[in-house]
């Protein structure tokens, strides 16, 4: 997650940190802006510090084209706690289909679009047109603290008791399955990373120049929120349409495809988006699925102190292989048993590195902070991180 965080302390309170607003402009372009610039539909109801906990009602069939073109509605887990709203920056939830054709291979996105409990989109969501025998996974991301999936579906939350917080999945072990089996069949070409600017190659979400204290989490997806609070799926259509803002996911994802890609003279890996077309877009498991062929040694692999996995502030072998298993990344051995000095010492030394030698790219390059150039960005993540971590200090 690419924003810094406030140091170590309750188990929920450590894990936040980067929420940010993208404002639509003339033209097409667009301004990262700070996540205290609050939707003002808002600012006289939303309490100063809103309820960080929410809960995302799951339709039924999540993973047919009727499933995928219902609303997901956002609730607050705890209505004693305030309301949870999908236009409020700190509170947004986002969930992100990727879909692959068993017999051809062929990979394309989609965004199920969230909104409140109870309340109509701004426009109807387009329902998607799936191939026959189509295996669909889902994953979801959350700019609060804790997410709760409520609902049907073969949806992995967490531990019983235990969520991961910000990210969940649905079917994305047998979305894998296939994709990995097509490619093995070759069905599906993974694209290179290609070579940065800096002579190396591009990054991964499994590189350690990018990967923070919770590596692999949230999503790419972004909505349209009208002033009134109504969100939309984000098309061509809607966005001529609809005088609306952008909503988006503070992920690891939208850091490598929006910022470092950009920055290195990188360029993403996209896919035919099944709910705008003509365009294509990034996700996720587009984005694991080539770190997995790609990314070189060492490799970041979601370890046994990334405090998501962590179970009553304990380190938990279970829930950390559940994690793994939602983003196609190989179960806790005796020969690659998550260690927690391992990771940090990497993070610390090859992430720090990276990030030197990249700051003539970085330098003057835009990050998510408005204001903040993305080599400031990464090195204040990657600081906070180290802390937030509990990492060994390195002389």
């Amino acid at each position: 997650m690419p924003f810094p965080r406030r140091p170590r302390g309750q188990r929920r309170s450590r894990q936040r940190r980067r929420r940010i607003t993208v404002l639509s402009l003339a033209g097409g372009g667009v301004l990262v802006a700070a996540s205290a610039l609050l939707s003002l539909s808002f600012a006289a109801t939303t309490p100063a510090v809103p309820d960080p906990n929410c809960s995302l009602l799951v339709p039924a069939d999540p993973l047919s084209a009727h499933g995928l073109s219902t609303p997901y509605q956002l609730t607050a887990t705890d209505p004693a706690k305030g309301p949870c709203h999908e236009s409020n920056v700190n509170q947004s939830a986002f969930v992100q289909a990727t879909v692959i054709d068993p017999a051809t291979g062929t990979v394309s996105v989609y965004s199920p679009l969230v909104t409140d409990r109870g309340r109509r989109p701004a426009a109807a969501p387009v329902v998607p047109t799936l191939p026959a025998g189509a295996v669909v996974g889902l994953w979801f991301g959350f700019n609060g603290d804790v997410l709760t999936l409520t609902g049907g579906g073969p949806c992995v939350n967490g531990t019983p008791g235990q969520p991961f917080g910000q990210f969940a999945y649905c079917n994305a072990p047998a979305f894998f399955t296939a994709a990995n089996s097509a490619e093995q069949a070759g069905k599906l070409t993974v694209p290179p990373l290609g070579t940065g600017r800096d002579g190396l190659p591009c990054q991964t979400t499994r590189d350690f120049g990018l990967v923070d204290q919770d590596q692999s989490d949230n999503v790419t997806t972004e909505y349209l929120a009208t002033a009134r609070g109504a969100t939309a799926q984000k098309t061509a259509a809607n966005s001529a349409r609809l005088h609306a803002t952008s909503l988006v996911n503070g992920s690891d994802n939208l850091l490598l495809t929006q910022f470092v890609d950009p920055a290195l003279g990188c360029t993403p890996w996209t896919a035919p988006d099944l709910g705008d077309p003509g365009a294509r877009g990034t996700s996720l498991a587009l984005n694991e699925l080539q770190a997995a062929k790609f990314q070189a040694d060492p490799v970041a692999l979601v370890p046994l102190n990334d405090p998501m996995v962590l179970d009553n502030n304990h380190r938990s072998t279970t829930k950390t292989n559940l994690y793994r298993a939602g983003v196609d990344q190989p179960r806790l051995s005796a020969a690659a048993n998550g260690s927690a000095t391992a990771y940090c010492t990497s993070l610390a030394t090859l992430g720090a590195r990276r990030i030197t030698l990249d700051q003539p790219f970085t330098a003057t390059a835009p990050s998510p902070t408005a204001g903040q150039s993305l080599l400031t960005f990464l090195s204040q993540r990657l600081a906070a991180s180290v802390t937030n971590l509990a990492c060994p200090v390195t002389r």
